[in-house]
């Protein structure tokens, strides 16, 4: 610790968090980084499980390591998050979940590597356990700068990264206490989008986020209206922060090519009616808003064929969607022409009229062998003979029979 403070703050938000607190608090005690350099900040949210007790326990063990605030429970992560952030002293924050953990050395390489590089945002190598899915793009490689355009910056969006405290409190960035959801979003985008250098460390397993076995984490447990909520804060930051052009493209992209479309798969079939609708107008609704033309034209055809679907409020034909997609898997391939697509029932579907766009995957195979030799023209025209010469062949025995009779 210098006569400033220590070098980096780790902000825990605690809500109920027992047994997976143990082994964070374990995993923070045994960093290798000097003791004084660093200090932990708990906000206690209105815990009823022993996350309190445990809290206490850490506390007086290690004293001068722990700094533990309680306060009555807020509902989400975001208000104890704040408060934290207030509290905290460090020249770095670093934002860890209760249920989560460090590896041993990741507080000493973190902060080494921000001073070296003078980075306001350094993002560190995150592993999932427990089967929690963890994006892998980002960390391909270690970096010293990314952005949006060069790297898979769009897809590291949650706050589990390291960042200058002057960048956070300079800019005023704070989470949105009113988000049930994702209120880190909109926080790490804003910090991302001032940063003056975002880098990335992928030598070493750093983080390593936890999956509860009963689910019970709250990006697992939180519905479909409160991540649309989340969803649109974080692109109000977007649009403040960013002109059009490539960087705001990438992060749309992200969110319309997974983060709205999960929200359309097999639960939504469980959902009310009511629910049904209501889901359905809000996706149609932040999809006219924010997903532009160039943006959609990229997506997958899965998420091409949810997003225009909501947009119509085409309800019936987005569950047909999604059931036969549950049963049946990725449609198979039809050729038309030179193009092909993706031959989902609807395809073609004169009662929808959705254009064949929609279901287009790409450029089909040029022929091989003597194929290639033969102008299309005459390879249409030989299909077409071929075509009435069999209807011929049909025709002429439908006649013998009817003579026979």
């Amino acid at each position: 610790m210098t006569e400033q403070g220590p070098d980096v703050s780790v902000v825990i938000a605690v809500h109920d968090t027992m047994p997976y607190l143990t082994d964070c608090l374990e995993s923070l005690v045994g960093q290798s980084i000097e003791r004084r350099r660093m200090e932990v900040v708990a906000v206690d949210d209105g815990s009823t499980d022993g996350s309190t007790e445990e809290l206490a326990r850490y506390a007086a063990a290690y004293p001068g390591l722990f700094r533990t605030v309680r306060q009555p429970a807020s509902g989400g992560p975001a208000k104890p998050t704040n408060r934290g952030t207030e509290l905290a002293r460090g020249r770095y924050l670093l934002y860890l979940g209760a249920d989560d953990w460090l590896g041993p050395e990741a507080l000493e390489r973190m902060v080494d590597a921000a001073d070296r590089w003078n980075s306001d945002v350094l993002i560190p190598k995150q592993v999932g356990e427990h089967g929690r899915i963890v994006p892998q793009g980002i960390f391909d490689r270690t970096a010293e700068q990314v952005g949006f355009t060069d790297s898979a910056l769009a897809w590291a969006l949650g706050d589990t990264k390291l960042f200058r405290r002057d960048l956070v409190t300079n800019h005023g960035l704070r989470r949105r206490e009113d988000l049930v959801i994702h209120s880190d979003q909109p926080f790490t985008l804003g910090a991302l989008l001032h940063a003056r250098k975002v880098s990335v460390l992928a030598d070493y397993d750093y983080y390593h986020l936890v999956l509860r076995q009963d689910r019970s984490n709250v990006t697992h447990r939180a519905g479909p209206i409160d991540r649309l909520r989340g969803f649109t804060a974080a692109h109000e930051v977007l649009d403040r922060g960013t002109l059009p052009g490539p960087a705001r493209d990438a992060v749309r992209a992200r969110y319309f090519s997974w983060d709205v479309p999960q929200l359309l798969q097999p639960p939504f079939l469980a959902e009310p009616p009511a629910m049904q609708r209501r889901i359905v107008q809000e996706i149609g609704r932040f999809t006219e808003r924010h997903c532009s033309p160039a943006v959609f034209r990229t997506l997958p055809v899965p998420a091409r064929l949810r997003l225009a679907l909501a947009r119509r409020g085409e309800l019936h034909a987005l569950c047909d969607l999604i059931a036969w997609e549950r049963d049946h898997g990725e449609p198979p391939a039809v050729r038309r022409r030179s193009r092909l697509y993706a031959d989902y029932p609807m395809f073609r579907d004169r009662h929808l009229g959705l254009p064949d766009a929609l279901f287009e995957t790409g450029r089909a195979p040029r022929p091989d062998g003597w194929r290639r030799l033969v102008p299309a023209p005459l390879r249409r025209a030989r299909r077409a003979l071929k075509r009435r010469l069999r209807a011929a062949r049909r025709d002429g025995l439908a006649a013998a029979l009817r003579g026979a009779r």
